[in-house]
């Protein structure tokens, strides 16, 4: 239910597996309930049945049963078990800090999106040239099959981006060793300097772009209304991110001047020749910058009809003083008769954000968990003197995860909230609720130690594990417990070591199964490894099988011990929740007339 209620990207990403993990236990249970007996009526109805046993179970129930009975036999046995288990659990906790945090792993797929951005102003020529030449150093790269770029924007394209954009695109043979090439393409895009260059995976692209409308994973982003005030801020943002380690491609938006012709309509000048300012602007922006006026159509292909003025009617600021004006006299006057005509420094773009300018400080992250790395950014943000009517704020993919693991939280206190009446249900006694409650989280050490090994990163996908671990912890602890309460109820065996011997032995072949069944579906994902496609399963199948190993040795040998000291007078003696809601049913309808 948590998986499920999550939103946002988390939500879309997750929330399949969620429905599928519910489907799949609704689908279990209704044949449990229904196919299962019918088939066993229809297709044993003649036959012979027996219990059989195997060898195999046998000797592993007469040596399980040897060892929980010395430790059941034995008070300080029992003991240690329960200090081993405190100590394991100890160290989880203590290595809970030290794991790095992610929302997503980095997906290993064999397409590269790269954006080259050069400085405002560079030529579409030089832009091409770059380009191509990094198309000719990429395709040597062993592995590398494809390449495709485009720059600027075309006629009607979907890219609001000047000519000094491009975007390359590049795919990698599925046979060659991804890492290995992966690192010569890095090594070649970082040979050229002094320009935007990144390499990124469509989908990682495409995720940042959702969250943030930026391409990095980290983004500072920082507002006010002075321009001048908030480049300089971002400056020294990106200077002193640059010094954290792990930090990697840290760049400032490229909002920067460039010169443009700037036309200043004398109002007093304008109206004597009976023009309006708008006229004015209009007329020069026409034959400075050009107007499309229609189009021509000819065997298929599309021509543009542009009105323009010749290229030496506007070479320079003297040139364009001199283009003419048309007048409502059906006369022309120069520009400069009506207009100061000169060249300002400008911004090449201005971007906005609730009614606040704002500059962005992005950054990706190599060598090290994105947690541990926003940890010291938001440090760095913390020591910035801003001016007052200037802020910033940390956006980008860590503030998505802190989102969904609160939603997460939030929603699994309810949850465990339910799990616990659940229980007590199940059990009739709020005592046993209480005691296979408190346990449930000491099955889920295993998962923080084999996430520590393996890898140090905790992202969503592990999350999923470790609730999967609980379920099955939880799962295996019934079992055991109701078993033992059916002996003892049903069966009118007295209650005492005897009784949790006995229920723990029978109860050995069903947790076994149940973790031995779980353990193999995952292991063929943790043996092949961290590989493309299986970015967000495989932290998932570390965790569930790191955490059934310590909640079957819980189950096994915690849980039975806990019971026989705790569980006496418990079973059937405590009301549960269904026995006190029936009980008030009889008596309000007893009072119905």
């Amino acid at each position: 239910v948590p998986v499920f209620l999550l939103q946002g990207l988390s939500g879309s990403f997750f929330r399949p597996l969620a429905i599928s993990y519910a489907l799949a236990i609704a689908a279990s249970m209704v044949v449990a309930l229904t196919v299962t007996p019918a088939l066993a009526l229809i297709l044993l109805r003649n036959a012979h049945v027996e219990r059989h046993e195997s060898h195999l179970v046998r000797w592993l129930q007469r040596r399980y049963t040897a060892i929980l009975s010395d430790i059941m036999g034995r008070r300080r046995l029992a003991n240690a078990s329960f200090v081993a288990f405190g100590l394991l659990t100890l160290t989880a906790v203590l290595v809970v800090p030290q794991l790095g945090q992610s929302l997503f792993p980095s997906f290993k797929e064999r397409s590269f999106l790269m954006h080259w951005i050069t400085a405002p102003g560079t030529s579409a020529q030089e832009e091409q040239r770059i380009v191509t030449q990094v198309s000719r150093e990429l395709r040597s790269v062993p592995g590398v099959r494809s390449f495709g770029s485009h720059i600027g924007q075309a006629f009607l394209g979907e890219e609001i981006v000047g000519v000094n954009f491009g975007e390359n695109w590049i795919s990698i043979d599925p046979n060659v060793d991804y890492d290995k090439t992966l690192r010569s393409i890095n090594a070649v895009v970082k040979s050229y300097p002094g320009l935007y260059r990144d390499v990124q995976t469509y989908l990682n692209e495409r995720i940042e772009e959702v969250l943030t409308g930026a391409k990095e994973p980290i983004v500072v982003r920082i507002y006010g209304q002075d321009l001048p005030t908030i480049r300089s801020k971002a400056v020294e943002v990106q200077r002193k991110l640059a010094a954290i380690p792990g930090i990697a491609d840290n760049r400032v938006d490229l909002q920067v001047d460039t010169p443009q012709i700037q036309v200043e309509v004398d109002l007093a000048r304008a109206a004597k020749y009976g023009l309006k300012p708008g006229d004015v602007r209009r007329a020069a922006g026409t034959l400075v910058a050009g107007e499309e006026v229609g189009d021509i159509f000819q065997r298929g292909k599309n021509f543009r009809t542009v009105v323009w003025s010749t290229p030496e009617t506007r070479a320079n600021v003297r040139s364009i003083s001199e283009l003419p004006i048309d007048t409502p006299s059906g006369t022309s006057v120069r520009l400069a008769d009506v207009a100061k005509v000169s060249v300002q420094p400008v911004p090449n773009f201005i971007q906005r954000e609730n009614g606040s300018r704002r500059i962005d400080v992005g950054a990706n992250v190599r060598g090290r968990d994105l947690g541990s790395v926003v940890k010291d950014v938001n440090k760095v943000v913390a020591g910035i003197v801003l001016p007052r009517g200037t802020h910033a704020e940390l956006l980008g993919e860590y503030r998505e995860r802190q989102a969904a693991e609160q939603r997460l939280f939030a929603t699994a206190i309810v949850a465990s909230l339910a799990i616990f009446v659940l229980l007590q249900t199940s059990f009739g006694s709020w005592r046993l609720a209480m005691l296979i409650f408190l346990t449930l989280p000491m099955a889920l050490v295993g998962g923080v130690l084999a996430a520590f090994a393996g890898g140090g990163v905790i992202s969503l996908g592990s999350l999923l594990g470790f609730f999967a671990v609980f379920g099955i912890a939880a799962r295996n602890g019934i079992l055991l417990i109701n078993h033992c309460q059916h002996i003892e109820q049903v069966e009118g065996e007295a209650f005492g070591p005897d009784l949790v011997l006995r229920g723990a032995r029978e109860r050995l072949s069903p947790i076994l199964m149940t973790s031995l069944a779980t353990g193999l579906a995952v292991v063929p994902l943790v043996v092949l490894g961290d590989r493309p496609g299986q970015e967000i399963e495989y932290p998932l199948a570390i965790v569930i099988l790191g955490g059934l190993v310590t909640s079957t040795l819980l189950n096994l040998f915690v849980v039975p011990s806990l019971y026989l000291r705790f569980g006496r007078g418990g079973p059937g003696r405590s009301l549960s929740v269904t026995g006190f809601v029936l009980g008030v049913v009889r008596r309000v309808r007893a009072r119905l007339p």
